[in-house]
């Protein structure tokens, strides 16, 4: 079989008189030599070698993709090339509808939570400290929810964030705070936004041990005497990671509505099954 010469003579007679050729240039020709000889067998035997693994394209794996189950969306080249550069690519739905949704998904974490049964059943102190803590909770099970919607998704992620640091930076100027101990605060806030984060995934992932030492650290800041206090929030975690994962993914993206169950169940059993229409004796 023909092939082409690796190197040219003069370079080969340059490789056997080193005296007359500087050590850096021999090891670069003899790199680039064996790199060469690779990317020729490799050809080679890519060339000769019979089709492996056809046995895999089947219909069977195709129907996969059509499942309702979460995949990653496939993005063009010119989509992945200003995403790389810090834009944002053309999404599902209009970027300004997302932004609503996601301005109103913290609201419900904001205005649908009733604070005064967290201060009351768990022993919380009515602070801004607690107040923010248990809207974070909210938020990051928000959050959990919308990165299992795509690159949608995470954008609409980005604004319910932004929107509770808005939130949060207005509620401390309203209390009076100098701008000195202002930006101290929101820095010790911050930390410990991205800190309980880590803690509720893993715990989230993991036991419930995990998620009550994550609650426990974050939530009630290394300080809870009654473990039933520690007990009803995981349980309250729990039921309500179930509950947001079984809205329909659409419907966040579109409206940002989210409904919380209450802190303590009247019925138990209410969140394991779905709520069935009533009907009179006439079938209305």
């Amino acid at each position: 079989m023909y092939r082409r010469p690796l190197l040219s003579a003069a370079a080969v007679r340059r490789l056997v008189s080193g005296a007359a050729y500087p050590r850096q240039l021999i090891h670069r020709d003899v790199c680039l030599t064996r790199a060469l000889v690779a990317c020729q067998q490799a050809r080679f035997s890519s060339q000769h070698s019979p089709p492996c693994r056809s046995y895999h394209i089947s219909t069977q794996f195709r129907n996969v993709k059509d499942s309702s189950q979460h995949t990653e969306e496939e993005v063009g080249a010119f989509t992945k090339l200003i995403e790389a550069m810090g834009f944002t690519g053309p999404l599902k739905y209009n970027k300004w509808k997302i932004k609503i949704a996601g301005l109103r998904m913290y609201t419900c974490c904001v205005e649908r939570i009733n604070y005064n049964d967290f201060f009351e059943k768990c022993a919380l102190p009515d602070t801004l400290h607690s107040w923010f803590l248990i809207a974070h909770l909210h938020v990051w099970m928000c959050l959990v929810r919308m990165r299992q919607e795509g690159r949608a998704g995470k954008y609409m992620c980005h604004y319910i964030v932004h929107s509770m640091w808005e939130d949060v930076e207005q509620r401390i100027k309203i209390m009076g705070i100098s701008a000195v101990h202002r930006k101290e605060a929101l820095k010790s806030m911050t930390e410990t936004f991205y800190g309980a984060m880590f803690g509720y995934d893993e715990g989230v992932l993991c036991d419930d041990t995990v998620l009550a030492a994550a609650l426990w650290r974050n939530l009630f800041s290394h300080q809870c005497e009654d473990p039933r206090h520690l007990e009803l929030m995981v349980e309250y975690v729990r039921k309500q990671m179930q509950f947001i994962d079984a809205l329909d993914g659409e419907d966040l993206l579109l409206t940002g509505e989210v409904k919380w169950r209450p802190l303590v169940e009247e019925n138990a059993q209410s969140i394991m099954k779905a709520v069935k229409p009533t009907y009179n004796d006439t079938g209305l």
